[in-house]
């Protein structure tokens, strides 16, 4: 096995063109783990580790640009009140020392559908940038996986940047584990608000190949919201409504049996925390409408 070292990102840009099959390393918390169990061995390793670059991130007006090698401990501590639900995710991140290794290029790269970075990016509505030596391109997360453990990387692009829309309305995200941390998700679920497009996404992990969004259950939790006046009247959500968006979120997932859990449970799980944070997140924008309706 060969270890290339870029010192620059466009010297790793020319390494990977030279050798397509170079599996690229940063954090390295899930690769070093297949390599040590022998379920990899690749004939390069890119190590990115010196891509300055790659740990960068800026807020701009509408979004955030988040380097692929971003630590989700940089994220808890500078991004939270920006990227509300990635914080949340990246709180569930195994321990202390993978959060200060690994980062949310390294979940888009292996495109785990149990990566605790992904409910929260597809509920936000994110832009993943790719870049290879004949230029970049932007991925929207909804067309970013492509099947078990499979992204729509061409051989010699990498991930460079996340673009992520500024949070403009509550969001939340929960994962069901065996354990508090170091644990794989047994399943787990994003959701944002968007007040500002009157819209919903949601995200869910671990209960399908791949990470998904319920868009059934947003298209009838948008409606709802918007010929009921939510949106407007702050009202609470009926019961009916919450369970609908509950069931629908349930529906949506396509789960498997294995040691972590069953797809009943499964399903099952994916529905409790649906409508769960719809109430959590429904209730801080409604305390936020208060708020502001006092300061006017």
């Amino acid at each position: 096995m060969d270890f290339l070292r870029p010192a620059s990102w466009e010297e790793a840009l020319a390494a990977k063109a030279e050798h397509p099959t170079a599996v690229p390393i940063a954090g390295g918390t899930d690769v070093m783990v297949e390599i040590n169990f022998d379920h990899r061995r690749p004939e390069y390793l890119l190590d990115l580790n010196r891509v300055e670059l790659l740990r960068e991130w800026e807020v701009g007006e509408a979004n955030v640009r988040l380097g692929a090698s971003v630590p989700y401990t940089q994220i808890m501590e500078n991004l939270r009140t920006e990227l509300p639900g990635l914080a949340l995710a990246s709180h569930t991140v195994a321990s202390p020392q993978i959060r200060n290794r690994g980062g949310v290029g390294g979940n888009l790269g292996t495109a785990s559908p149990a990566g605790d970075a992904h409910p929260a990016l597809l509920a936000a509505g994110a832009e993943v940038e790719v870049e290879s030596v004949r230029g970049n391109r932007f991925i929207p997360i909804d067309e970013f996986y492509t099947g078990v453990k499979r992204n729509a990387l061409q051989p010699d692009e990498l991930i460079k940047t996340v673009h992520i829309k500024k949070a403009d309305g509550p969001q939340q995200y929960s994962k069901v584990g065996t354990r508090n941390a170091m644990v794989i998700a047994v399943c787990a679920f994003g959701l944002a608000l968007h007040p500002e497009t009157r819209t919903v996404r949601t995200g869910i992990g671990s209960a399908a190949p791949t990470p998904i969004r319920a868009k059934e259950a947003e298209a009838f939790l948008n409606a709802a919201l918007e010929e009921g006046g939510f949106w407007d009247n702050g009202k609470i959500i009926t019961p009916s409504i919450a369970k609908q968006f509950a069931d629908l979120c349930s529906a949506a997932a396509n789960p498997i049996d294995d040691v972590r859990g069953t797809a009943k449970y499964r399903r099952h799980a994916v529905g409790i925390m649906a409508r769960r944070q719809l109430g959590w997140t429904w209730e801080q924008y409604r305390g936020a409408g208060r708020t502001l309706e006092g300061a006017a």
